[in-house]
């Protein structure tokens, strides 16, 4: 007898329709699957045998041949285990077949019947064309959130069993109820002094500027990174849904509701190789740290010891919002758009920004400077030297202002960017800029100098333009890109690694 059962696989972030068909027929005794299993798909015949065992259902002494269609799509993850034992066990006519039509089965099982959660539900339930979808517990807030299926939860076989033939009510599906209050991020007040690094914080927030920060140890620069969050607004709905079915996809905890409303916070260490920070591995591709940071920041704290060949990975995603993982079973899109921060120290030894404190050869001193392509530094809008703050602000000194306040002023700068049509000023691109962003005669003079002087690119050229018309939004300035607003631009695009070896008067 031949059975065939809805259920769905992961490709990157985004879910495949798999047509599970058992065949159950006369001959010697065996089980295979095909249709381009992974090692733990394979596995699914010895956790589906045990399980039914377990729950006193018969296994069929007969061939038993499963096929996961379309067979030249690799399928992978326990989440096929499930309907790999639904459709068993209406094949060897344990269960009804009009029970099962226009029902999809995700989950995996274990060897006393339960019924446990895998990675990436909401991305394989949205892919299903069917009417129900029946999930585990788990997995039940997460699955809702698609809002195109009657959504079943099950604990185990046995109870998944009564309910299909209505001998048991099916089990209450869990609900987000009343959802807690997000937890307070931390609060950029708690950072004293620091006038520069703050509102280069506040420039990156308000539109969606890549910032560089240098300094020595203790000068408050992971302090500033992770208080970057607080000052970015909630996460609007399509943001929410494409950030979480990442998430999903990566085996990220979710939230209560199952949706991440917060923008995400990343920071990976900075031995990560490539593939965790871009993406991709063997048969189940999966997205890197650039791809969970979707919509949120990502942190690369001591980036200068980071390998060459993991930061040179960012350049294009940095400038096309994506990154694209080519492998020779398959090739797969992730979303990249992330805010990148990033923090390292001046020299090998840390103190550069103490005056006498270096104590790094000039050989040493050029050999870290090159640890950062001067492509990649052209991508970083924003590069500021964070020193160490004065002693009369760290101890009685006033704080500053609040995340709330701040925050207010970076909600404004956004609201000004959706006018142009763009979430942030940082993605406006050639005649959009040109049409948002005119230039004074004497800010267009200023630019003309900087590019013969080399100090800008090209590509810097279009960066410090966004970054004067953002400078411009939170000043509430309406009209064409002054000169003033192309210097404070500049000032926020140095090389801190060379100020503050001039600082700490070295050549």
């Amino acid at each position: 007898m031949l059975a065939t059962i809805t259920s769905a696989t992961l490709l990157g972030v985004a879910g495949r329709v798999v047509r599970v068909e058992v065949h159950v027929s006369n001959g010697l005794p065996g089980f295979s699957i095909v249709g381009l299993p992974d090692a733990s798909c394979r596995e699914s015949r010895d956790r589906v045998r045990a399980a039914l065992l377990t729950c006193e259902l018969r296994w069929p002494q007969k061939r038993v041949t499963v096929n996961l269609a379309p067979s030249g799509v690799r399928k992978g993850g326990s989440g096929l285990d499930l309907a790999i034992a639904m459709g068993l066990l209406v094949a060897d006519g344990q269960v009804p077949p009009e029970v099962v039509v226009d029902t999809a089965f995700i989950g995996e099982v274990g060897l006393d019947g339960s019924i446990r959660p895998v990675p990436g539900v909401l991305p394989m339930v949205d892919a299903l064309d069917v009417g129900t979808v029946v999930v585990p517990s788990g997995s039940a807030i997460e699955a809702q959130l698609v809002d195109r299926h009657l959504v079943r939860v099950a604990e185990g076989i046995t109870g998944l069993l009564a309910s299909l033939v209505g001998d048991e009510p099916w089990p209450p599906v869990p609900t987000p109820g009343d959802l807690p209050p997000l937890p307070d991020p931390p609060d950029l007040a708690d950072v004293r002094g620091q006038p520069t690094a703050r509102y280069a914080l506040e420039v990156a927030a308000a539109g969606g500027h890549h910032l560089l920060m240098s300094g020595p140890p203790g000068s408050g620069k992971t302090m500033l990174a992770q208080r970057l969050p607080g000052l970015l607004p909630e996460l609007g709905h399509d943001a929410a849904m494409e950030t979480t079915r990442v998430h999903s996809a990566a085996g990220v905890a979710l939230p209560p509701g199952g949706l991440v409303r917060r923008p995400p916070f990343r920071a990976p260490h900075h031995g990560a190789s490539a593939v965790a920070i871009v993406g991709g591995g063997g048969a189940m591709v999966r997205p890197g740290e650039i791809s969970v940071a979707t919509n949120g920041v990502l942190f690369l704290d001591e980036m200068a010891e980071f390998r060459a060949d993991v930061l040179d990975s960012l350049r294009q995603p940095l400038e096309e919002g994506v990154v694209r993982v080519a492998r020779a079973a398959s090739r797969v899109t992730f979303p990249a758009r992330f805010l990148l921060v990033a923090a390292m120290n001046p020299c090998p030894c840390g103190d550069g920004g103490s005056p006498g404190g270096c104590r790094c050869s000039d050989r040493s001193m050029d050999r870290y400077a090159r640890r950062l392509s001067g492509p990649l530094l052209d991508r970083f809008d924003l590069r500021v030297p964070v020193m160490r703050p004065d002693a009369g602000d760290v101890v009685g000194g006033p704080p500053g202002e609040s995340s709330a306040v701040v925050a207010a002023r970076v909600l404004q700068a956004h609201a000004r960017a959706l006018e142009r049509g763009v979430r942030v000023n940082g993605e406006l691109r050639g005649a959009e800029l040109d049409r948002w962003a005119p230039l004074t005669p004497g800010s267009a003079s200023r630019l003309k100098e900087l590019l013969r002087q080399g100090r800008l690119s090209a590509r810097g050229l279009q960066r410090i333009r966004r970054v004067a018309l953002t400078v411009a939004d939170l000043a509430g300035h309406d009209g064409p890109v002054s000169t003033d607003h192309v210097e404070t631009a500049m000032q926020l695009r140095c090389d801190p690694v060379s100020v503050t070896m001039r600082w700490a008067g070295r050549p």
